[in-house]
Protein backbone atom coordinates (compact mmCIF):
# COMPACT_ATOMS: atom_id res chain seq x y z
CA UNK A 1 0.00 0.00 0.00
CA UNK A 2 1.34 3.42 -0.90
CA UNK A 3 1.48 6.32 1.49
CA UNK A 4 -1.63 8.50 1.61
CA UNK A 5 0.40 11.72 1.78
CA UNK A 6 3.25 13.02 -0.34
CA UNK A 7 6.88 12.70 0.75
CA UNK A 8 7.19 16.34 1.90
CA UNK A 9 4.10 16.07 4.10
CA UNK A 10 5.26 12.76 5.58
CA UNK A 11 8.67 14.29 6.29
CA UNK A 12 7.05 17.24 8.07
CA UNK A 13 4.83 14.90 10.09
CA UNK A 14 7.72 12.65 11.13
CA UNK A 15 9.91 15.63 12.09
CA UNK A 16 7.27 16.55 14.66
CA UNK A 17 7.91 13.34 16.62
CA UNK A 18 10.24 14.36 19.40
CA UNK A 19 12.79 12.21 21.15
CA UNK A 20 13.46 14.65 23.98
CA UNK A 21 11.24 16.87 26.12
CA UNK A 22 8.09 14.89 25.36
CA UNK A 23 4.92 15.49 27.39
CA UNK A 24 5.38 12.30 29.45
CA UNK A 25 9.02 13.20 30.12
CA UNK A 26 8.10 16.73 31.21
CA UNK A 27 5.45 15.32 33.54
CA UNK A 28 8.01 13.04 35.21
CA UNK A 29 10.55 15.86 35.45
CA UNK A 30 8.10 18.30 37.06
CA UNK A 31 6.93 15.70 39.56
CA UNK A 32 10.41 14.56 40.60
CA UNK A 33 11.67 18.13 40.91
CA UNK A 34 8.67 18.97 43.09
CA UNK A 35 9.52 15.97 45.29
CA UNK A 36 13.03 17.33 45.85
CA UNK A 37 14.91 15.11 43.42
CA UNK A 38 17.64 16.80 41.41
CA UNK A 39 18.79 15.34 38.14
CA UNK A 40 20.66 15.92 34.93
CA UNK A 41 18.98 15.62 31.55
CA UNK A 42 19.87 13.27 28.70
CA UNK A 43 23.16 11.93 30.10
CA UNK A 44 25.38 12.04 27.04
CA UNK A 45 28.20 10.17 28.79
CA UNK A 46 26.03 7.17 29.66
CA UNK A 47 24.89 4.38 27.34
CA UNK A 48 21.45 5.10 25.86
CA UNK A 49 21.48 8.75 26.97
CA UNK A 50 18.96 8.30 29.82
CA UNK A 51 16.20 10.91 30.01
CA UNK A 52 17.04 11.64 33.65
CA UNK A 53 20.25 10.93 35.53
CA UNK A 54 20.08 11.11 39.32
CA UNK A 55 23.74 10.71 40.41
CA UNK A 56 22.96 11.22 44.11
CA UNK A 57 20.49 8.33 43.97
CA UNK A 58 22.66 6.24 41.64
CA UNK A 59 19.71 5.91 39.25
CA UNK A 60 18.71 6.69 35.69
CA UNK A 61 15.17 7.04 34.39
CA UNK A 62 13.95 6.32 30.88
CA UNK A 63 10.52 7.57 29.83
CA UNK A 64 9.45 5.25 27.02
CA UNK A 65 6.74 5.76 24.45
CA UNK A 66 4.65 2.60 24.17
CA UNK A 67 4.75 2.47 20.36
CA UNK A 68 8.49 3.04 19.89
CA UNK A 69 9.46 0.53 22.55
CA UNK A 70 6.82 -2.13 21.69
CA UNK A 71 5.30 -2.04 25.15
CA UNK A 72 2.72 -4.75 25.70
CA UNK A 73 -0.25 -2.47 26.37
CA UNK A 74 -3.33 -1.14 24.64
CA UNK A 75 -1.40 1.80 23.14
CA UNK A 76 0.87 -0.39 21.04
CA UNK A 77 -0.31 -1.74 17.73
CA UNK A 78 1.95 -2.88 14.94
CA UNK A 79 1.09 -0.89 11.79
CA UNK A 80 -0.81 -2.72 9.06
CA UNK A 81 1.42 -1.29 6.32
CA UNK A 82 5.08 -2.26 5.96
CA UNK A 83 4.62 -4.67 8.85
CA UNK A 84 7.99 -6.39 8.46
CA UNK A 85 9.83 -3.05 8.37
CA UNK A 86 8.12 -1.89 11.58
CA UNK A 87 8.51 -5.24 13.32
CA UNK A 88 12.27 -5.23 12.64
CA UNK A 89 12.70 -1.56 13.58
CA UNK A 90 10.76 -1.81 16.83
CA UNK A 91 12.33 -5.15 17.76
CA UNK A 92 15.70 -3.48 17.27
CA UNK A 93 14.63 -0.77 19.70
CA UNK A 94 13.73 -3.41 22.28
CA UNK A 95 17.06 -5.21 21.82
CA UNK A 96 18.92 -1.92 22.20
CA UNK A 97 16.90 -1.06 25.33
CA UNK A 98 17.91 -4.37 26.92
CA UNK A 99 21.58 -3.96 25.94
CA UNK A 100 21.62 -0.43 27.40
CA UNK A 101 19.96 -1.66 30.60
CA UNK A 102 22.63 -4.35 31.01
CA UNK A 103 25.44 -1.88 30.36
CA UNK A 104 24.11 0.62 32.88
CA UNK A 105 23.49 -2.03 35.53
CA UNK A 106 27.00 -3.32 34.90
CA UNK A 107 28.26 0.19 35.66
CA UNK A 108 26.36 0.15 38.97
CA UNK A 109 23.35 2.27 37.97
CA UNK A 110 19.76 1.48 38.94
CA UNK A 111 17.68 1.62 35.76
CA UNK A 112 14.04 2.70 36.04
CA UNK A 113 11.62 2.77 33.13
CA UNK A 114 8.32 4.64 33.04
CA UNK A 115 6.02 3.89 30.12
CA UNK A 116 3.71 6.39 28.48
CA UNK A 117 0.64 4.25 29.27
CA UNK A 118 1.35 4.39 33.01
CA UNK A 119 1.41 8.18 32.85
CA UNK A 120 -1.79 8.28 30.79
CA UNK A 121 -3.84 5.74 32.70
CA UNK A 122 -2.80 6.35 36.31
CA UNK A 123 -0.29 9.20 36.49
CA UNK A 124 -0.32 9.89 40.24
CA UNK A 125 0.10 6.21 41.06
CA UNK A 126 2.94 5.76 38.55
CA UNK A 127 4.78 8.88 39.69
CA UNK A 128 4.40 8.00 43.38
CA UNK A 129 5.76 4.50 42.65
CA UNK A 130 8.72 6.00 40.80
CA UNK A 131 9.55 8.32 43.69
CA UNK A 132 9.19 5.45 46.20
CA UNK A 133 11.52 3.26 44.14
CA UNK A 134 14.09 6.04 43.97
CA UNK A 135 13.91 6.54 47.73
CA UNK A 136 14.51 2.82 48.45
CA UNK A 137 18.24 3.46 48.44
CA UNK A 138 19.68 6.22 50.59
CA UNK A 139 21.53 8.85 48.57
CA UNK A 140 25.27 9.04 48.77
CA UNK A 141 26.36 12.04 50.83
Amino acid sequence: MTDVVDAATRSRMMSGIRGKNTKPELLVRRFLHGQGFRYRLHGKRLPGKPDLVLPRWNAVVFVHGCFWHMHDCRYFKLPNTRTEFWREKLSGNRRRDEAVRQQLEGMGWRVLVVHECELRDRPQEALAALAATLREVRPSS
